[in-house]
């Protein structure tokens, strides 16, 4: 378990919705979720007094690892052991500078596993003989969902994946909103074809009308 300070917002930070939609059914639920987890979201946080961006809906994608514990028992490998071999294949390893025609060149090593072959070529240990035992050899990994908690919806036309964004505490809403909305308009572009951001929520229109 690992703890996190929450982002500097109030309860009504909540300025703008938006869903991802695909209009020509190429991306599933999960090709969504990715975009937004992976390229929306992070592009959006760039933004000056923007708390944070909350992801919904979609399906989150996740490598499952189905341990048999009769092998585990046959090759003498604890559940903690197969944990640490895990952690250990999945971190980045830090790097040096290298200078190259007057240039200077930051390199980094990435470990960070990719895909079902990375995780079943994993070395859980060596046995006496010298033969490496591997995570394929004692479980089956594959992909799937992670446990879904809610579903979002667009109109009653099937699920999406969206953000909220939320405002840093005692910001001005609208300016905010509207670097978001420029933000995003820059950012169609980048996306998979038949790929649209729909705004479902825009405070500015309550904002205008309160004025």
């Amino acid at each position: 378990m690992s703890s996190e300070i929450g982002p500097d917002a109030t309860g009504v930070g909540w300025i703008f919705e938006y869903a991802l939609v695909d209009r020509n059914g190429k991306h599933d639920l999960s090709e969504l979720r990715s975009l937004q987890d992976w390229f929306l979201k992070f592009e959006l946080k760039t933004i000056p007094n923007v708390a944070e961006v909350a992801s919904v809906g979609g399906v989150v994608k996740q490598y499952q690892i189905q341990v048999n514990p009769v092998k585990l028992s046959q090759y003498g490998i604890s559940l903690p052991e197969v944990k640490q071999a895990l952690e250990s294949s999945n971190q980045e390893a830090g790097g040096s500078s290298v200078e190259m025609a007057e240039a200077e060149y930051m390199v980094r090593a990435s470990g960070y596993l990719q895909s079902i072959d990375d995780f079943n070529n994993i070395v859980l240990k060596t046995g006496e003989n010298g033969v490496p035992v591997y995570l394929r050899d004692v479980a089956r990994v594959q992909t799937g969902p992670e446990m879904r908690r809610g579903i979002a919806e667009l109109n009653g036309q099937g699920e999406v994946a969206g953000g909220v964004v939320i405002l840093r505490s005692g910001k001005n809403a609208r300016d905010v909103i509207t670097a978001v909305r420029d933000k995003l308009e820059t950012l169609k572009a980048s996306l998979p074809e038949g790929v649209e951001i729909v705004t479902t929520y825009d405070r500015s229109q309550l904002i205008d009308r309160g004025d």
